[in-house]
């Protein structure tokens, strides 16, 4: 499969970290294989249609040897919401794992497929409430389950997260099951699309703000002429920060300071409405990190080993023992 063309930022203006956490990432990496993990590949969740097709969905599944039930951990992988691949970053959902969490790794809709943002939120609520449906089987405490998103992922991650209990994203397989989630990570995510290249050179502005585009067609549809500048009366359904309470669950964000995908500032305007709203919210920024998944659109791994370091897989371990236990 081909790279997708997305533009890369020629330059990064710095982003405010008053607010943050700075940490640095370039020690010493993460190790896998200290505990006993169950892998089991290609579960069917969901056959939602995007218009007249069946978009068969799956999920991979990392459940710990041990005994009892373990907390649940839903991740989305990213891909611009143009694709999404759930054997992505085996070695970070293994060390998840290994600390004592079942780690689901789901597929969803994306814009090849004629979806809407709508459409891949309620995917992800879906594989909840289908691993809710099975949590004996798969040796899941159903009370306590979190979703870990990255890039496109990580904008999947905060909707389901701020609209827990709504039933507008609420469709699909188990019905009979509750979405809600009692956690959030969200690395290097997009909120407002609208201002997602706000840090970057006007040359990349202009490229991710075309009329048309994925970003626009995943907001819109597929046949959309408009930009996501156009109308934003019609873009705050699509934006986390529209629908922020008091009630919703604690976050972790997670943004490289030089990243050229999604700008900085995004992980930033939703950690401070967060905490404008008194929802327990902490942010890390990566000091020197490039977008976290650039391995999908072809770059060696190398680019990205800040992300898989001790010290930033430990910040989000460390954030779902918290609330997780």
């Amino acid at each position: 499969m081909t790279a997708p063309n997305i533009p890369l930022a020629k330059t990064v203006a710095p982003s405010d970290t008053s607010t943050s956490t700075v940490i640095d990432g370039r020690g010493p990496q993460i190790r896998c294989g200290t505990a006993r993990i169950c892998t089991c590949s290609d579960i069917p969740y969901d056959t939602p249609m995007s218009g007249d097709t069946q978009i068969p969905l799956k999920l991979d599944l990392q459940v710990p040897q041990t005994s009892g039930k373990k907390p649940l951990v839903v991740y989305i992988s990213g891909g611009g919401f143009l694709r999404n691949d759930k054997t992505a970053n085996l070695h970070r959902r293994a060390y998840v794992a290994e600390q004592g969490y079942v780690v689901a790794s789901i597929e969803y809709r994306t814009v090849p497929t004629g979806a809407t943002y709508r459409d891949a939120v309620a995917d992800v609520k879906s594989a909840i409430r289908h691993l809710r449906a099975h949590a004996n089987q798969y040796d899941i405490e159903a009370s306590r389950v979190a979703v870990w998103g990255e890039s496109a992922g990580g904008y999947l991650a905060a909707m389901t997260g701020v609209t827990n209990g709504l039933n507008r994203f609420e469709n699909g397989s188990n019905p009979d099951q509750s979405s809600t989630v009692q956690a959030v990570v969200d690395e290097f995510g997009p909120s407002d699309i609208s201002t997602v290249a706000s840090d970057y050179d006007a040359a990349t502005q202009k490229t991710t703000y075309a009329a048309g585009n994925p970003f626009a067609q995943f907001i819109f549809g597929p046949l959309t002429t408009m930009s996501v500048r156009d109308d934003p009366a019609a873009m705050a359904p699509a934006n986390p920060l529209t629908y922020i309470s008091a009630s919703s669950p604690p976050f972790v964000l997670l943004h490289g300071s030089a990243d050229q995908l999604v700008s900085p500032s995004q992980t930033l305007i939703l950690h401070n409405a967060l905490r404008a709203n008194g929802v327990n919210s902490t942010r890390y920024v990566v000091d020197g990190a490039n977008h976290g998944d650039l391995t999908f659109m072809g770059f060696h791994p190398d680019v990205t080993k800040q992300w898989s370091s001790q010290q930033v897989m430990d910040s989000i371990t460390s954030f779902l023992d918290k609330h997780l236990g």
